[in-house]
């Protein structure tokens, strides 16, 4: 291979030295041409025995920048009055020479430098998909939560199954422990019920990972390989995840923000805006503008009170607080 990048070097050099004289009729003019073609050539070479360590981006932009500082020499040099200045053919060739080499070099190192920023081709890719895909886990599919949230249309992008997560969930299916057995089946009876509904795509690869045996570990690899998300409950799996740049989404977190913000037994100070629907109840609203109905609360109209959450009521509506007088009722009062 190195005989033949140097056989290609020395041809090109030769050529340019050979069109430099016939064209230009100095050998000292192509005595330049012969050194700088045949290191432009050896500066391509050492390019491409790099293409498999860059990633394509940084290519396109060092390119792109390559080009646009060809164009500005151009520019700069086509009727540049100055130029005219020199008499001497031998100082305006090296003129030309040096504008070029040097914006070509400067936008070059700038748009191999900025090629992660100038990322066109994940742009175009991005029209074409609305979010990013997400890797569902075992335990998010025995879980069945997942098959809500689908439903609901809150998942955007394609679930990504892997292979080998439904070899695991198989493998649990058919333990001969009848709790595993059961949320083995469980879980392929959700992951059924994913696919029957049409909001969110499924994508079953069959990409793996041989020399990795962890499953978790398979995981966080394909998502890394995919620039993916991991859709999953398992607590050590969001750490290692997390620990190698992966992002998470973490069903119990999403549960844990959506819990309600008073629980039955808990205490409220609220005021007593209006009459409820049912006989002697009373309505109170809070701040996020949850309503309040207070059984027996009828005669708190007006009035700031203290009372005892009982049960809490959530719908596609919203939420809807109950309480009850709180025994030893007290009336709150305000000092102005």
């Amino acid at each position: 291979m190195l005989i033949i990048r140097a056989f290609f070097i020395l041809s090109a050099a030769l050529l340019s030295f050979q069109i430099a004289k016939v064209q230009l009729g100095r050998v000292d003019y192509a005595c330049v041409a012969f050194f700088v073609a045949a290191s432009l050539v050896t500066y391509v070479f050492y390019l491409l025995s790099r293409l498999k360590k860059v990633p394509l981006r940084t290519l396109v932009g060092g390119f792109s920048g390559m080009v646009i500082g060809l164009f500005i020499a151009n520019l700069l040099l086509r009727g540049a009055p100055f130029v005219d200045l020199f008499d001497n053919p031998r100082t305006s060739f090296t003129l030309y020479l040096l504008t070029y080499s040097l914006l070509a070099y400067i936008s070059l190192e700038v748009g191999l430098k900025k090629g992660d920023e100038f990322d066109l081709i994940r742009s175009l890719i991005s029209k074409h998909r609305r979010d990013r895909e997400k890797i569902v886990d075992t335990s998010v599919i025995i879980d069945g939560r997942i098959a809500d949230v689908c439903e609901t249309g809150f998942i955007e992008g394609t679930l990504v199954i892997p292979q080998f997560v439904l070899h695991e969930l198989q493998l649990v299916a058919d333990s001969s422990d009848p709790l595993k057995r059961t949320r083995g089946r469980r879980g392929l009876d959700i992951l059924k019920r994913i696919q029957n509904q049409a909001k969110v795509p499924i994508e079953i690869t069959e990409k793996d990972f041989p020399r990795i045996k962890d499953v978790d570990s398979k995981l966080v690899a394909l998502a890394k390989k995919r620039e993916a998300q991991i859709l999953t409950n398992d607590f050590n799996l969001n750490k290692v995840a997390d620990l190698q740049g992966v992002e998470v989404l973490n069903l119990n977190q999403l549960a844990e923000s959506l819990k309600p913000l008073v629980l039955p037994g808990e205490a409220l100070d609220v005021m007593v805006s209006k009459e409820g629907k049912e006989a002697m109840q009373g309505v109170a609203y809070l701040d996020d503008g949850t309503m309040v109905v207070i059984d027996n609360g009828r005669s708190l109209v007006g009035e700031t009170a203290t009372v005892t959450v009982t049960s809490v009521l959530q719908t596609t509506a919203g939420r809807m607080i109950f309480a009850k007088r709180k025994n030893g009722f007290q009336k709150t009062t305000h000092e102005a």
